[in-house]
């Protein structure tokens, strides 16, 4: 059974850092480079929306939201996925969740992203809150 475990989150003053991390569990090593993995938020009363991803070949993807801020990387199945958050502001707070699929094109933007539903795999999530 594959599970994700999203942690790292906290309370940050706008302009500051935070990196998440998200522990996979119950995906083989020979297969976790044909996953897609992305990271999305969801704010009280909004959708959930996609914020970045990383395919097997470490092509990234953006939400214009987060773009030249956010940082996503992967490591192997055992160092998982990353966030690197910098110069947060208190539009990004929001549960963020990280998730996992072997999908194809592995895309937060342009006209066709992917969507949570998209994904088989999800973690809880892990609270960010940036003061102003």
């Amino acid at each position: 059974q594959v599970q994700m475990v999203e942690s790292g989150g906290g309370s940050v003053e706008a302009g500051g850092s935070l990196t998440l991390s998200c522990a996979p569990s119950g995906i083989q090593y020979s297969t976790f480079r044909d996953y897609c993995m992305a990271w999305f938020r969801q704010a009280p009363g909004m959708e959930r929306e996609g914020v970045a991803s990383i395919d097997g070949n470490g092509r990234t993807t953006y939400s214009e939201s987060v773009k030249g801020r956010f940082t996503i990387s992967r490591g192997n199945v055992r160092n998982g996925l990353s966030l690197q958050m910098n110069n947060l502001k208190p539009e990004d707070t929001a549960m963020y969740y990280c998730a996992a699929e072997n999908l194809v094109p592995c895309t937060v933007e342009g006209d066709d992203p992917a969507t949570w539903d998209r994904f088989a795999y999800g973690g809880q999530g892990t609270q960010v809150t940036v003061l102003s």
